[in-house]
């Protein structure tokens, strides 16, 4: 029963949206103009989504 929840779990249609809007959120956070300290986090949310979407690609 464990295989069949990590294979529900390390699923293409759960991990592609997630990583989706990480990069939508790291664009955001780019792109606003109130907060330095937002601004120096948004290349480090960028760099995870696109690597989450890299690793999703990958799966099932």
């Amino acid at each position: 029963m464990k295989g069949v929840q990590m294979k529900k779990f390390f699923m293409r249609a759960h991990w592609e949206p997630a990583s989706m809007a990480l990069i939508g959120v790291g664009l955001a956070m780019l792109m606003q103009p109130w907060s330095l300290d937002v601004f120096g986090y948004s290349f480090a949310v960028l760099l995870a989504g696109v690597a989450g979407y890299t690793v999703a690609g990958k799966l099932h």
